[in-house]
């Protein structure tokens, strides 16, 4: 390991952390912030995004032996006290585990779905704007074992460091690509030969009762207002039955009843 001390919150070698809510706002140019033992395990194992560094708390370096043992050789590991680091995160950082990557060139919706196996399965979130919201949907499609995220040109971004830490990692490892609107992004899953199934409340068939094609792209929309009309009216739609009196459930919820009711996963 390549560990550097740091005793100075202006030292250049820092920079990229320093202010992290106020740079999470507007953009850390191509870079992003992974927070907590568990995200850094999978950004280095998972190798799909290049670590830059990492910024450790004294008390903290001990029990990141093995976490550390899977980045990149090399990796400049800089350590900190307490008040340094709460001074350039700029707030108190309880985890004290940090690292920084590089988004590297994005994929398309097209490159991405072209690599997908001939069976395969895509969560295509549609205005999910909360990063909460976000990131569970990820987790679900890791722990269902989705091959992909599709998203559309008005979701928040997922490598923000709150949705990295909601997926406890998983945007790291499941591939995703932005597309522009939710109906390119239709268009692009025809052309690949997916059938898609939009879930609402106002659904016409009950998921259970649908069988899954080879090919499936669930589609999941914001919480009151739902997924466009627009792109309802040329979809097979569906919905989660539940109790009489009560039609809504959180965005996250629903997306782990759908991927686990179409998941090929096995013990």
């Amino acid at each position: 390991m390549n560990i550097i001390r740091i005793d100075d919150p202006a030292d250049p070698r820092v920079a990229p952390y320093l202010d992290i809510r106020e740079r999470d706002l507007v953009g850390r140019e191509g870079r992003f912030v992974a927070e907590g033992k568990v995200v850094l395990n999978v950004l280095f194992s998972a190798r799909r995004f290049e670590a830059e560094s990492a910024l450790v708390l004294e008390n903290r370096l001990d029990g990141l032996a093995a976490t550390l043992a899977l980045a990149p050789d090399h990796l400049p590991v800089h350590v900190v006290s307490g008040a340094v680091m709460d001074a350039i995160a700029g707030f108190h950082m309880h985890r004290g585990i940090l690292a920084i990557g590089r988004k590297g060139e994005p994929a398309t919706v097209d490159g991405l779905l072209a690599a997908l196996p001939e069976r395969a399965l895509v969560a295509v979130p549609v205005g999910i704007s909360n990063h909460d919201n976000i990131g569970s949907i990820f987790r679900n499609a890791a722990a269902f074992g989705a091959d992909a995220v599709l998203l559309d040109e008005t979701c928040c971004d997922p490598l923000y460091r709150k949705a990295i830490r909601v997926s406890v990692g998983a945007v790291l490892k499941v591939p995703f690509a932005v597309g522009g609107s939710a109906g390119e992004i239709a268009d692009a899953l025809s052309r690949h030969g997916f059938g898609q199934l939009a879930l609402s409340p106002a659904g016409q068939a009950d998921i259970r009762d649908i069988a899954r094609p080879a090919r499936q792209a669930l589609y999941l929309g914001t919480e009151g207002e739902g997924l466009p009309q627009a792109l309802m009216a040329r979809l097979t739609t569906a919905r989660i039955r539940m109790a009489p009196g009560f039609d809504s459930l959180n965005v996250a919820a629903a997306s782990a009843i759908a991927l686990h009711h179409f998941t090929d996963a096995t013990d």
